[in-house]
């Protein structure tokens, strides 16, 4: 049952009583992206050194590449979340997305070392994730009741982050069972990702969300409420003093020199903070609200600023690992589960669309900020400048976000129709 002050996007839950089971959507949509993560990692651990040292493109080429196909993925959300939300289509286009994904493995199987192929295969994989994305969201958030998104999201996260842990294991250990075979690592990746798509045909149901009752304010577009508004200026004002995991890891590399062959090592420390985090976190987000919970994400943020403004030790690495951490286990999932009650069924995806891309933009402009202030400034200027922007921003944030409405009566509601195929073999473990 949907309760009546779902229509505030940061409502204090109800009382749940006994715990509620996480639904079989969320599990099924979870192993998906586990899977498809083995299959994503495993090409992008092993790209750079491909592309390199295996062909001879030079870092500028590389970085050339792949800041151009990152960079679309950002708007290609918005057609992904469009097409997903004519007609409730949300299964087809995440499905479409995770199709043309495993299929480009085999294009950069294919391309035999030729670049425009490799390019094509780059591209190919930057527009399956970006189409996938918000209509995989909107399903997560369609698949129960509002007042457990937090938990929801939180367990999708914790599973797709572990198939991003496993990812570059499982293609070092391919390259070292066929002695440095990259073909061998691309052939695996396409195989896994074929059975990513296989699992989401069989296993996730497909959302059919009904025209509502009467008229919505967003009937003609999500922009004009004021709530989503709201959420997605705070938003994209604290992407913008985000200066990215990349600039961070090298400020540790640089304080404490340490060996090249070791910085591949430190997003994975993140990654198992964030893996270990997101189901608490988003637990906590259901229990008091995700605004806070969004807000301190970005508050611990702020901390591994300010610990790398102090004298680089291994102390201080472990603190900036948790610390981010921390930051994404309360932000990413969290910030679907804030946004999603705002927005009416049928409108779901394109409006978490809207907001992954404002986002997105925004950490590219934060990024780009903070190298250029570290160019022209140095690297303890350029910190502390990103220090004191986020710290205005969050102060900005706290005011920009709605504020949690007041608890109401709890009102039946019919709660989205799913697809009946779902298996019992799925139904609902409960969340950690």
């Amino acid at each position: 049952m949907y309760l009546a002050n779902t229509g505030r996007p940061d409502a204090p839950p109800h009382p749940l009583g006994a715990r509620r089971r996480v639904p079989a959507t969320v599990i099924a949509l979870g192993a998906v992206s586990l899977v498809t993560d083995v299959s994503s990692e495993m090409v992008t651990a092993v790209l750079p050194l491909y592309l390199v040292l295996g062909l001879g493109l030079s870092p500028l080429q590389f970085g050339f590449l792949d800041g151009m196909f990152n960079g679309a993925t950002a708007l290609v959300r918005l057609l992904g979340g469009r097409l997903a939300d004519r007609g409730g289509r949300h299964k087809r286009v995440a499905g479409a997305g995770y199709l043309l994904s495993a299929l480009s493995r085999l294009g950069l199987l294919l391309a035999g070392g030729a670049t425009s192929g490799i390019a094509a295969s780059l591209a190919a994989d930057r527009l399956g994730k970006g189409v996938r994305t918000a209509p995989r969201d909107a399903l997560i958030s369609l698949s129960g009741p509002p007042e457990t998104l937090g938990r929801a999201f939180g367990v999708h996260r914790a599973m797709d982050t572990t198939g991003a842990l496993l990812g570059p294991l499982a293609a070092f250990a391919v390259l070292w069972a066929t002695a440095d075979a990259y073909d061998a690592v691309f052939a695996v990746s396409f195989c896994t990702g074929l059975l990513g798509v296989l699992l989401l045909v069989l296993y996730v149901p497909s959302a059919t969300p009904a025209p509502p009752a009467r008229p919505s304010p967003l009937q003609h577009g999500a922009l004009r409420d004021p709530d989503y508004r709201r959420i997605l200026y705070a938003a994209s004002l604290l992407g913008a003093v985000t200066i990215g995991d990349s600039f961070l890891y090298l400020l540790v590399q640089r304080g404490l020199d340490l060996p090249p062959a070791l910085f591949p090592l430190l997003p994975l420390g993140a990654a198992a903070g964030y893996l270990l985090l997101a189901v608490p976190a988003g637990r906590l987000a259901d229990r008091v609200g995700r605004r806070l919970p969004f807000l301190a994400g970005h508050a611990a943020l702020l901390g591994a600023y300010a610990v790398l403004l102090l004298p680089v030790a291994w102390p201080t690495v472990v603190a900036v690992l948790v610390l981010l951490g921390v930051f994404y286990a309360s932000t990413d999932g969290v910030l679907m589960a804030l946004a999603g009650p705002v927005l009416p069924e049928h409108r779901r995806a394109g409006g978490l669309a809207v907001l992954q891309t404002g986002q997105a933009l925004a950490r590219l402009l934060g990024a780009a900020g903070f190298g250029a202030a570290w160019t022209f400034w140095g690297q303890g200027p350029a910190l502390w400048a990103a220090a004191l922007a986020l710290a205005g921003a969050l102060a900005a944030a706290w005011r920009i976000l709605p504020a949690p409405a007041a608890r109401a009566p709890a009102a039946p509601a019919r709660a989205p129709a799913l697809d009946a195929r779902a298996p019992a073999a799925l139904d609902a473990p409960e969340a950690p």
